[in-house]
């Protein structure tokens, strides 16, 4: 069992109440956790004040292994394998990651400060002080999938809409709205703005990591022995954090609980099928038109690829492809839908990267031009990553849309 209490032989708490701050002792150690505002000064400045006490063993930050090396290391973004990110099925979630990051600096940029300062501020101070920097958050990368798992697909499209408001919106957030981010979470705060309370997203958003983070504290402070540990974490996970440290559902075995939140649940297997399923449908189709007649079977290829190619074209046409990269989708969009295991949108991505292969500066400049929607068309990074995702969503719409045209006709309805 385990109670509040104020750090003894501390006055540091006592000197700015401004901040959300709980200290608990736990079975075997000390754990303060500091709510903060990820875009706030007045955190930045809690979390220095904290760690130059020199009271702690360790420091423990919501950063995850890829957010903290794109601290560490800002010109990570250049090192990026662009056209390895499309083929390892990782483009939606750059570019979710990148359309999250883009809500954080635009509010950032209104009170001239980094996003995420606290942050560099806890691994700067620590670093300085030889403190271990414990990173207790899970990936965003499997936050964003368990999300997208969660929710019905009908609200995936809100999910991706959402994320594209967050960048084009460009009203302005007073800096009392700023300090109420520390009721909540930065990435919940991105989510709120198009969704309603939704327990099945916001449960991996935050109460999941809530259980996460604190596991991954129990886990590094018994291994380490580990007396006086800080934690740096959105203000909005710091009741949760609370009530599972006190609980101490985890103390016994925090190791296995890391691996049921790291895991990615598996598809459907329904959702596995369809695709194989209409690609059956739609040759069927085909052989039951040839077996008409030469001419109901010609009108039923070429209704399947106007249809399906000039969806996936259009896609690469809103994304500003390249000429030649436009009529690489219309050929290849056809194609690619009677095979699920390749999708248009790699073709669109592999020329256009091939026509016009994004340059340093696209690479240097990927941080800032994402937080406007001009910058996404005008930077040849998410460029290519709009190419991918449009075309493969107007082929997808086309498969569809085609399959029905081509039933009706089969069926005597068109």
């Amino acid at each position: 069992m385990s109670e509040t209490l104020v750090l003894p032989d501390s006055d540091i708490i006592e000197k700015d109440k401004s901040e959300p701050l709980v200290v608990l002792q736990l079975k075997d150690y000390e754990l303060t956790i500091l709510g903060t505002a990820h875009v706030s000064k007045a955190s930045a400045d809690k979390v220095e004040e904290l760690i130059r006490s020199h009271y702690y063993d360790a420091v423990g930050v919501e950063l995850c292994q890829s957010r903290y090396k794109s601290i560490v290391d800002p010109d990570l973004l250049a090192k990026m394998d662009l056209f390895g990110v499309i083929k390892n099925g990782q483009a939606s979630m750059v570019a979710a990651s990148l359309a999250l990051g883009a809500f954080q600096q635009r509010m950032a940029e209104q009170f001239d400060i980094e996003p995420g300062a606290e942050m560099r501020v806890a691994i700067k101070e620590s670093q300085d002080a030889k403190i271990p920097v414990i990173l207790i958050d899970r990936e965003i990368g499997i936050t964003l999938k368990r999300i997208y798992r969660n929710i019905p697909w009908w609200r995936r499209i809100n999910l991706f809409s959402g994320l594209l408001a967050s960048i084009v919106s460009r009203e302005k957030v007073t800096e009392d709205e700023i300090e109420r981010l520390k009721e909540g979470d930065v990435l919940e705060s991105t989510f709120s703005q198009f969704a309603e309370q939704d327990q099945r997203m916001f449960e991996p958003l935050i109460s999941e990591r809530d259980s996460y983070m604190t596991a991954r504290i129990e886990k590094e402070a018994r291994e380490s022995n580990y007396k006086r540990v800080l934690a740096i974490v959105g203000a909005g996970h710091m009741n949760g954090m609370k009530r599972i440290s006190e609980s101490g559902e985890l103390s016994e075995n925090p190791d296995e609980k890391i691996k049921q939140l790291d895991e990615i649940p598996k598809p459907s297997s329904f959702f596995k099928i369809i695709p194989w399923v209409i690609v059956a449908v739609i040759l069927i189709g085909f052989v039951v038109g040839f077996s008409r007649s030469t001419e109901l079977g010609m009108e039923l290829v070429i209704e399947w690829v106007v249809i399906n190619g000039g969806l996936a074209a259009l896609g690469a046409t809103i994304a500003l492809a390249h000429p030649i990269t436009i009529i690489a989708a219309f050929l290849a969009a056809p194609l690619t839908s009677l095979n699920p295991m390749i999708g248009a949108g790699m073709v669109t991505a592999a020329v256009e990267i091939y026509l016009r292969k994004p340059q340093v500066q696209d690479f240097s400049s990927l941080r800032s031009d994402s937080t406007s929607l001009k910058g996404w068309w005008s930077n040849q990074v998410t460029r290519i990553l709009l190419i991918f995702i449009l075309s493969s969503f107007g082929s997808a719409i086309g498969t569809y849309l085609a399959g029905f045209r081509i039933f009706d006709k089969l069926s005597g309805v068109g």
